[in-house]
């Protein structure tokens, strides 16, 4: 899938925005979580869609239509008023074994695809997540699915043309540093928001 541009597609991702998604599925580790990805197209290259924030959405209700409705215009409205919109969707598979991208999480990508149709959807990859203090990969411990020319979700090869970067490259090492300091205790999450509206789904304290 090329870019508007003619180039092949990019998606450059801000260091918080990662760092809050992979939080939001440790916090959660026995259910699937989902959320949404808040970004633009760079005023430079319409080929780059840069992804700058992240907001945790379900890990009880994740297909359900009616909390799913009122969480994105809410995010819409707070989102717009800062010059970003709806990028992509994030999911997390309940089973740590589940490498599939399932039908709630390709039909809220659709819906999403709708309105941006260059939309990422990033699924959390757990054996790399598992292998990260291991190893020296400096890469997104997520899989890139992007929409192919028949509209069908499929997973980006590493070695393709469509990559998925970080903008900060310590990204992982951060993202380590969080972990290890049990930062995911303090994600909070759109169900999280329903239950007690004194929960802020924006994070705004997270990563001070």
């Amino acid at each position: 899938m090329a870019g508007t541009g003619g180039g092949e597609l990019k998606y450059e991702m801000a260091q918080n925005a990662y760092i809050k998604l992979v939080l939001h599925a440790l916090k959660h580790k026995t259910s699937a979580v989902n959320g949404v990805l808040l970004g633009r197209t760079s005023p430079k290259n319409e080929s780059l869609v840069q992804i700058e924030d992240s907001v945790p959405l379900f890990h009880n209700h994740l297909g359900l239509l009616p909390p799913l409705e009122i969480s994105l215009i809410m995010i819409e409205e707070y989102y717009s008023a800062r010059g970003l919109g709806v990028v992509g969707y994030f999911h997390a598979n309940e089973r740590f074994d589940d490498t599939e991208l399932g039908n709630i999480s390709k039909n809220i990508a659709d819906h999403i695809s709708r309105y941006f149709p260059q939309a990422a959807v990033l699924l959390l990859d757990n054996k790399k997540l598992e292998a990260l203090p291991k190893g020296k990969d400096r890469s997104p411990v997520v899989q890139l699915y992007t929409k192919d020319a028949y509209k069908n979700w499929k997973l980006v090869a590493e070695d393709g043309g469509i990559r998925l970067t970080f903008k900060e490259p310590a990204a992982n090492t951060i993202l380590l540093d969080y972990i290890s300091s049990e930062k995911w205790q303090e994600v909070v999450d759109f169900d999280d928001h329903l239950d007690d509206i004194t929960k802020d789904w924006l994070n705004p304290d997270l990563f001070k």
